[in-house]
Parts: structure tokens; C-alpha cells; sequence
């Protein structure tokens, strides 16, 4: 079994091997590297920001929908604890029919409204995502970089590298809230 120490080595060595295969300029020619947190620059564009604000009036009919429908199945279970033993047959069936009828229409109209919601959200998302890949790239482009990682897959970096604030701030630009 391989050490941690030597797999790691490996793996640097592997990693060398590459980047000099990548870059082929002199090897021992600096190679200019940026970082940036994409989950962070997408979630604070202003498009999405305002695209989050348009879906959620979008869905707050629906929403609240499903709070009226909430509020009837809780009155319906309060008129059948409070008249135990007081009501009918047929009226604690008709109470009970009720109660089953709003309890499938809420079903059906959370379920709707998340596969709904998670359907928008994903367009928006992947939208923003491809239209940030573009903007990161074109900002390496014009700083000269020759890779852009992701902070989420990177253990350390010197905040210096970090353009995520300038990404931001491009994306906004390239891509106005109308």
C-alpha cells in the first residue's frame, strides 16, 4: 500500500507533468493563476438576485394557496376533536371526506409547486452559471491568468488571487437587471 506522503508526491508530480504538457513555455516560467468562489459571484449578481425576487412573486399565489388549504385541514381536525363524542356519524365522515379532500389537493399543489419552482430555479441557474463562465473567462483573458480555480475545490489561496468581487462586478456589467 502506497503512503499518503508518496500518493501525494505522485499526484504533484503527475500535477507538474501536466501543467508543463499544458503550458508548454519554459518550465520553469511562472504560471499566473486566479481564484474565484462561483458560487459566491453567482449567487451576488444582481440578475439573480432579481430573477430570486421574480420567482418568489411568481409563486406567492400558489403559496399562499397552500396556506389557505393548511388553515381549512387544521379547522376541519379542531371541529372533529372539539366535537367528539357530539357529532354524527354521518357528520364526523363528512368531516373526515373533507378533511382527506384538502389534504390531497395540498399534496398535490406542494408537489406541483416544488417541481415548478426547482424547474425555474435550475434554468436560472444554469443560465447564470454558463453566462459567469464566460465572464470569468474573458476577465483571466484580460488579467493574462492561465487557470482559474474554484475556492470550493482549492484548500489555500493568497486572497490576493481572488477575483471574484472583479467577476461580480463584470457580470453586472455584461449583464444589466432590465
Amino acid at each position: 500500500m502506497i503512503s499518503s506522503w508518496a500518493a501525494r508526491a505522485g499526484l504533484f508530480s503527475f500535477a507538474m507533468a501536466v501543467t508543463t504538457a499544458v503550458f508548454p513555455q519554459d518550465a520553469s516560467a511562472q504560471v499566473k493563476m486566479g481564484v474565484v468562489d462561483m458560487r459566491r459571484a453567482i449567487l451576488e449578481t444582481a440578475e439573480l438576485k432579481k430573477a430570486s425576487t421574480d420567482l418568489e412573486a411568481k409563486y406567492k399565489p400558489r403559496q399562499d394557496e397552500g396556506a389557505r388549504l393548511t388553515k381549512q385541514l387544521q379547522d376541519i381536525q379542531q371541529q372533529m376533536q372539539a366535537g367528539q363524542g357530539k357529532l354524527t356519524q354521518q357528520q364526523e365522515t363528512d368531516l373526515q371526506a373533507q378533511g382527506t379532500r384538502r389534504q390531497r389537493e395540498l399534496q398535490r399543489l406542494s408537489d406541483d409547486l416544488q417541481a415548478d419552482i426547482e424547474r425555474d430555479r435550475n434554468e436560472v441557474l444554469g443560465k447564470a452559471q454558463a453566462n459567469m463562465q464566460a465572464v470569468v473567462k474573458k476577465l483571466a483573458e484580460d488579467k493574462g491568468l492561465d487557470v482559474v480555480v474554484d475556492t470550493g475545490n482549492t484548500i489555500y489561496y493568497k486572497t490576493a488571487m481572488d477575483i471574484t468581487n472583479e467577476a461580480i462586478t463584470a457580470y453586472n456589467a455584461a449583464h444589466p437587471v432590465k
